[in-house]
């Protein structure tokens, strides 16, 4: 069997999503109709919060982040949450995940002595025991400390199949943002006079071990409306980037546009595909053929998917009714690739799979003989293997542990061999690997136990929305819950870009806060990704109150259930998830008595003008659209803000080196509330990126003052 899967895709949305999307982004196709009622400088006093790394705002940022720690930190409690906090994240006895190499296992390993990492690599055999033995091939502590930066690993990129040449992306401080270095996996060190790129956006594919295909910023007139490339050209070793080749150009308009390889599990390129986002969940797909880019007679919410013994895969989010035949939405087709390489929009398509009841697929990988699936069937994981037989597919359920979370990871492209990960929210993580030839699921690595869950208990229950849809949420319970309704309870969720929010170990939480006697809800909203495409569409855009509306439903059944109280009930999200906890307490400030509110969008206003904002109008929509803003300012958190209100407290977090949801979201929400006498918590990580802290210490400091805030609120 062939192998190869459309990674690419995955890598293109981890940098451009809000959250940890696996959809591509996009934006609005055509200008706003109109601008009028979007705030500036007259109407908004605080825009100037808006310069990340103004002298002004960030004096302001020094003395908020001094007043919340010298308010947190004298808890007592700091401290010793911090070490717990810590001990875990430093913990060398964590599961070191790996990905599957021609030479090796590679692992990225952050603790105490390596606390921005390395990138290390093992044998099979090896990884089996309980002692790898590990060879360094890049210390990335090392690297910062000899060029004075603060480098944060991105990846490597790297030429199939041996994997030798490779591109090093490193961000500063966190940025999603990154310079590409060339790397030699053989020698451990970078090439010198090897390819090299500035800090941008985008990312490269190899062709060949002298050929680069590079989307990146190449000046003027090669950024879109959400600053990020739409062009590729083809880099040639020894030449200047000004004279690579452009051989695709998407639109300004566009959120991001390139070109990707398609290529067999040998490494030889079958197929070249180009892309044009039209809208967050929207794309044009294009096959070069014949000297010529053909547009791919696709569903704009349909991409291509894998190739699998010489079947192109393609995944539709919709139904698709193409050549008499009706696929429905989130189902996978295949075509021969020889029909679809010489006719692309005529060859002949099959149904793979469809999904069931409440059912989507969640990951996938192609080993060297077989497709697997990773589904969710009412928000627990099952695993089902495609193979294709005498002209037809085949499926079979693997045979794993039920009612958990399944995730598949790495896939071996030599033997027909993948890892899979199990947990649930009790359990500590376990890691398998599955050998389809034989069957066997082989117990690799489990995580070590983290707290105390004796006498611990999950339970799923449904809250109903203000339209009449049932939403599930899990609740679990600390050891001893009453029913007498004021246990500190924290709610989260998120709701948005078709992510789903899954049952998993809780770690740090179950620690820092189950054992104190807290309970955690995590809900499953419209929005979100956990019942397929569907539940997602139907809460974007103009019904993107319906996922605040869900939230808020999920808050009243905790009450209502006996669970807790508004006095004892905090809610906690980040991105995509802090504006959902943005319009939860400023829509229902008297169901909820904290408010953590991380790396958020809050003005919906000006989104578009912060930041990246304009690559997510195809999911909120555009504020400078009169019709559009009828839809977004009922919600904006930052502007209710101005209502004669009696918030609960909120304790805004924010990045300064975010530069995907900006931190002048939180800065200027904090700013508002203090203007208007309201009383809120203000700190801003002035190292690290969207996903946090830098290192272990950094995030523990975090989990601490995040921690200490709510027992101040909900428990003491």
């Amino acid at each position: 069997m062939k192998r190869t899967f459309i990674r690419a895709m995955a890598t293109a949305a981890a940098s451009i999503a809000l959250g940890t999307s696996m959809t591509p982004a996009a934006a609005q196709t055509t200008a706003p109709a109109s601008t009028t009622g979007v705030p500036d400088e007259s109407t908004d006093p605080f825009i100037w919060l808006e310069e990340a790394r103004s002298d002004r705002a960030l004096d302001w940022v020094r003395a908020e982040n001094a007043r919340t720690e010298a308010e947190l930190t004298a808890d007592p409690r700091f401290e010793t949450l911090k070490a717990e906090a810590l001990a875990i994240l430093d913990s060398d006895d964590r599961i070191p995940y790996v990905g599957f190499a021609r030479d090796g296992m590679y692992n990225f390993w952050q603790d105490k002595a390596n606390p921005k990492g390395i990138l290390r690599r093992t044998t099979l055999e090896s990884y089996r025991t309980d002692e790898p033995e590990w060879e360094t091939v890049l210390d990335v502590d090392a690297l910062a400390a000899a060029e004075g930066r603060e480098w944060v690993y991105g990846g490597m990129t790297c030429l199939p199949p041996e994997g030798r040449h490779c591109m090093v992306a490193l961000s500063d401080g966190g940025k999603d943002a990154t310079v590409m270095r060339e790397f030699d996996r053989v020698t451990k060190s970078f090439v010198e006079g090897g390819f090299t790129l500035p800090e941008s956006q985008g990312g490269i594919t190899w062709i060949d071990k002298d050929t680069l295909l590079v989307g990146r910023d190449f000046g003027e007139g090669t950024l879109t409306e959400s600053l990020y490339p739409y062009t590729a050209r083809i880099w040639k070793r020894g030449q200047d980037i000004s004279q690579a080749q452009e051989i695709f150009r998407g639109e300004p308009t566009d959120v991001s546009a390139g070109v990707y390889l398609l290529r067999d599990k040998d490494g030889v390129e079958r197929a070249r595909l180009a892309y044009r986002g039209l809208s967050f969940h929207e794309r044009e797909y294009q096959l070069w053929k014949d000297g010529e880019w053909v547009v791919l007679d696709l569903p704009k919410k349909a991409a291509p998917y894998g190739l699998v013994d010489d079947q192109v895969l393609i995944s539709t989010d919709v139904d698709w009714s193409v050549g008499g035949q009706t696929f429905p939405a989130d189902s996978i087709i295949s075509a021969s690739l020889d029909e679809w390489k010489a006719d692309p929009n005529n060859a002949k398509r099959t149904l793979v799979w469809a999904p069931g009841e409440r059912q989507t697929k969640q990951g996938a990988a192609i080993t060297s003989d077989g497709l697997y699936v990773g589904l969710l069937d009412n928000v627990r994981g099952k695993v089902v293997r495609f193979d294709r037989a005498n002209g037809a597919w085949q499926q079979q359920e693997l045979d794993l542990p039920e009612n958990a979370t399944i995730g598949i990871g790495s896939s071996d492209d030599l033997t027909d061999t993948l890892m899979l990960n199990v947990t649930d929210f009790l359990s500590p993580t376990r890691l398998f690997l599955y050998d389809g030839e034989t069957q066997n699921l082989e117990a690799l690595k489990s995580s070590p136990v983290l707290f105390d869950a004796a006498g611990a208990t999950v339970e799923q229950h449904e809250a109903i929305s203000a339209d009449g849809t049932a939403i599930p949420y899990f609740i679990v319970k600390p050891a001893g819950m009453k029913g007498s309704g004021n246990t500190p309870t924290l709610l989260t969720g998120y709701g948005g870009f078709q992510v789903p929010r899954l049952p998993g170990y809780l770690g740090t939480t179950g620690k820092l806060w189950l054992e104190r006697g807290g309970a955690y809800v995590l809900a499953n909203l419209r929005g979100g990704g956990e019942f397929g495409p569907g539940w997602h569409q139907t809460a974007i855009r103009e019904n993107k109150q319906r996922t605040w509306d869900d939230f808020i439903a999920v808050a009243e059944d905790l009450v209502e259930r006996g669970f807790t109280t508004p006095d004892n009930l905090g809610i906690q999200g980040g991105s995509q998830g802090g504006l959902l906890v943005g319009t939860a307490f400023t829509q229902r400030p008297d169901l909820f008595d904290a408010a953590i509110v991380q790396i958020p969008l809050f003005d919906m206003l000006r989104y578009h003008e912060i930041g990246r904002g304009a690559s997510w109008i195809g999911e909120y929509g555009d504020p400078r659209i009169a019709e559009q803003r009828a839809w977004i300012e009922p919600y904006s958190p930052y502007q209710k803000l101005n209502e004669d209100k009696d918030f609960p407290k909120p304790f805004y977090i924010t990045s300064t080196a975010d530069d995907r949801t900006h931190p002048a979201h939180g800065r200027k929400a904090a700013a508002r509330m203090k203007a208007n006498g309201d009383d809120y918590l203000y700190y801003e990580d002035m190292v690290g990126g969207h996903s946090g802290g830098v290192d272990n210490e950094q995030r523990a400091r975090l989990l601490a003052l995040q921690n200490v805030y709510l027992l101040r609120q909900l428990a003491d």
